[in-house]
């Protein structure tokens, strides 16, 4: 997995033990994510489909883009879309996307960087597979998450944050069985880069054979796993869990994740993605890319898209950018 790693995870912040009498978050649910298609056919899993929407705010939807390896020919993207009210993050743990916005926003991302864009008051967003992995294939592995928007930052201008892989705040468990990446948001004062409308903590967690990590845990956050890869537990209760599934915690001071001691020999860790929010417990109306609060700022978001207000497609696509450069300015 190419997403960004350490040979010493002991050389690392250590997330401490936590204090006497904190009280492990149980697991309510665990459910399976359905499979299905995304953008010109790429394939995804559907993390959160089936969770009550109180467990998920200020989340909407996230999808695991693959794991798939394309052959030479085969990787797709999606066409321009409209997007309002709401942040899409992109996390690439394998292979490249490229992403342009009608504002000009835009770049390259690789094995283990992000692309936060918040969408705000409108704009057309394209994602698609670099000209050399569309050549060649390869595999393709990654994550997209919505973060709903409150409503007094729904019309906030679009803005993009590109996050390098470098840059993300890393910590490894007690015994450094687990390495910790946190992208936003922040674990026992290791900070993620990520700048976040709505406060939220996001993280993917790589967990060897047979370690168990215990994270304190923000009390007024929810809190989700997504195992992304491998087989192990969650909760002090030790609930089975495995790859394309969702476990959802209820109320205390920490989560609890352990790997099985035996692993699949293409991942040799159990990877989650761990995350949780501030709920914003506004009515929610999801149409398609739009996320609003009414049935009438959906039907305003559906004029103003098509009356060209969200912006237009650029006459020029995006030139063969490598890895960590963005569009020229206008693009």
């Amino acid at each position: 997995m190419p997403a960004v790693t350490v040979e010493n995870p002991l050389a690392l912040p250590r997330v401490a033990a936590l204090a006497e009498g904190a009280k492990a978050r149980p697991v309510l649910a665990v459910t399976t994510a359905p499979s299905g298609f995304e953008g010109e056919g790429f394939p995804v899993n559907r993390a959160f489909a089936g969770i009550r929407t109180e467990y998920l705010d200020p989340f909407i939807m996230m999808d695991q883009m693959g794991e798939v390896d394309y052959a030479a020919g085969e990787p797709k993207g999606t066409p321009w879309h409209p997007h309002r009210g709401f942040e899409t993050v992109t996390y690439i743990i394998d292979g490249a996307f490229i992403h342009q916005d009608s504002h000009g926003g835009g770049g390259v991302i690789t094995d283990g960087d992000t692309q936060w864009m918040t969408a705000g008051s409108g704009l057309l967003h394209i994602e698609t597979p670099p000209e050399k992995l569309v050549q060649s294939g390869g595999v393709f592995h990654g994550i997209q998450l919505w973060v709903n928007l409150p409503s007094a930052k729904k019309w906030s201008p679009p803005r993009y944050q590109d996050i390098r892989s470098g840059q993300v705040g890393l910590a490894s468990s007690l015994d450094g069985g687990a390495l910790i990446r946190v992208i936003a948001g922040g674990i026992e004062g290791v900070e993620g880069p990520g700048i976040t409308h709505t406060p939220i903590t996001l993280a993917h967690l790589s967990v060897t054979p047979g370690a168990r990590v215990e994270l304190p845990w923000r009390k007024d956050f929810n809190a989700l796993v997504y195992v992304l890869n491998g087989r192990g537990t969650v909760g002090a209760e030790n609930r089975p869990i495995h790859s394309a599934q969702t476990a959802v915690f209820g109320a205390g001071d920490s989560i609890v994740i352990a790997a099985d001691q035996q692993q699949e020999s293409r991942h040799p860790n159990l990877d989650v993605i761990v995350l949780g929010g501030e709920p914003i417990r506004e009515p929610v109306v999801h149409y398609g890319p739009f996320v609003m609060n009414s049935e009438d700022e959906i039907r305003q978001a559906l004029l103003d898209f098509r009356s060209g207000k969200m912006g237009v497609e650029p006459t020029e696509a995006i030139p063969h950018l490598q890895p960590g450069e963005t569009p020229p300015a206008g693009a």
